[in-house]
Formats: structure tokens, sequence, C-alpha cells
């Protein structure tokens, strides 16, 4: 099958009976350190983004010990400090977390310091509706103010029942490779977690992530929360107003999935880029 085809075919699955969905980004500032207050905040937050009718719950980036590894907000870490935060994928913490989301019957996209071995990443994991995890995902990009994170090499995308989704964490959006390398694998929705810069540019760019590759794209930051369809307009922000909120939209996947430029590639062109 050409490279070209291959997004469209991984549409086709879905032609028959659109998917749809209720998707919530909880936007909210944690506490930097305090794992315990921010484990609240999203049960908190959870229970009431599904009470609202939310399918899928997504936090921040780091939302977990409050984003600590940006040497630039926290000037003070050290790898030791890092390493003493993080948290592992099976560890009890995280435990709680895949039990929310079986108890509550959602999709919870949560975002955390991960420990691994001698390693720190900057990290997320999908929990299912079974409290099972769907997939995890290292950030791959720092910009280099993540002095003590290594970064993540592989971009997987996972089919979760409602869906093909993939993931990148902050600075991943700003290179069009990543979510490029997503859509070819057949996502359908690009979930994005964010703890930098927002705003007008990040909201041009979003757009035209999801419009050049023809997918949703979900973009959750302490102070923005944008849902973006295929063709790259927004269909729910949040109110723009300071303070804690969660904020919903509703995900559609239908033929706007796949109709986009992307189809018309011609990878056997692009050989420079890689020079």
């Amino acid at each position: 099958m050409r490279p070209a085809l291959l997004l469209l075919s991984a549409w086709v699955m879905w032609a028959g009976e659109p998917v749809s969905f209720t998707l919530a980004g909880i936007r909210v500032i944690p506490d930097a350190w305090d794992k315990e207050a921010n484990l609240r905040r999203i049960e908190k937050y959870t229970r009431e983004a599904v009470k609202k009718g939310a399918q899928v719950v997504v936090t921040p980036e780091g939302f977990l010990e409050g984003y600590v590894a940006n040497d630039k907000r926290i000037p003070e870490i050290t790898r030791e400090k890092l390493a003493a935060v993080g948290e592992r994928l099976d560890g009890p913490m995280l435990g709680k977390l895949k039990g929310l989301a079986k108890e509550l019957g959602i999709h919870l996209v949560v975002c955390f310091a991960e420990r691994r071995g001698e390693e720190s990443f900057n990290s997320l994991a999908i929990f299912t509706p079974r409290g099972e995890v769907a997939m995890s995902y290292h950030k791959s990009h720092n910009a280099d103010d993540e002095p003590f994170n290594t970064t993540g090499t592989a971009f997987p995308v996972v089919d979760t029942g409602l869906g093909k989704w993939g993931t990148l964490i902050c600075y991943d959006r700003q290179l069009p490779e990543t979510s490029r390398i997503l859509a070819i694998k057949g996502a359908q929705l690009v979930i994005v977690p964010a703890w930098g810069s927002f705003g007008d540019m990040n909201t041009a760019m979003m757009r035209t992530r999801a419009f050049e590759n023809g997918v949703w794209v979900a973009f959750v930051h302490p102070q923005q929360f944008l849902l973006i369809d295929p063709r790259g307009k927004i269909v729910a922000q949040d109110d723009g107003v300071k303070g804690d909120q969660v904020a919903m939209g509703r995900v559609v996947l239908d033929e706007r999935v796949g109709k986009a430029a992307i189809r018309s590639r011609k990878p056997a062109l692009y050989g420079e880029i890689l020079k």
C-alpha cells in the first residue's frame, strides 16, 4: 500500500458509523511538589467532568507533581529531587488513578514525572474504563529546559474503542513531524497536554496541526483548552476566565478525518529533509 494511503485506510474502518464522545480538559494549575493535593484535584475535577457527561478526561503536562522538571519554572530542581518525586507507572499513586478510571468507566489521560530505573521521563498514561494502561508516552522534545529528563523515542498510536489516538506533550507540538507521524500511523485524535506557551500563536499552531493532518486535536493546558476538528475549526474552548475549571467538547470521528492534503503526500520526494 502506498504511504499516502495509510491514513485513509485507517479511517475507512470507522466510515460506517461515526464515533463520538465528550472530552474534558482539567484547566487547573497544580501545586509544585504536592502529589497528594494534585491527586485530589484530579479526582475532584474528573468526577465533575463525568457528571457533566465526559467520557475522556485529560490533565495538563506534569500535573501529578506540578511540573517540577523544568529548570526555568523550578530553578532548584536537581536530578536527585526529580528522581525522588517520580512515580512508577505500576506504582500505588498511578494505581489509584487506574482505579478512578475503572470506577467511573472512562478513559483518563494523566501526565506525571515518571521514574524508570535510573532514568526520569516527562510522561503520560492513558487508563481505560477497565483500569488498564492503554498506552504510555514519553515526551520526545524538551527544548533544553528539562535537563534531567530522558527524552522518548517513539510515537505510539492506540485503538481505544473510541477511535485511534496519538499523544504529544507540550514542545513536541511545535515540530510538525511529530503530529504528522501520528497521522500517518492512523491517529484520528491527537491529545496534547502542555504547560508552556499558550494564547493566539498556540491556537494558530494547533489549528494548523489539525488541518494539515486531517485529525482532531485536543490541547489541554493549565490556562487554555482547545478542541479542534480536522478542518482546523475550534469546536470548544475554555471560557477565558481565570481560575480552575473543567472545559469540555464533543469529538465526532466522521468523514472529515483524513480528508486533508496529507493524502497527497509524495514521500519519495522528501528525502532531503533527512539530510
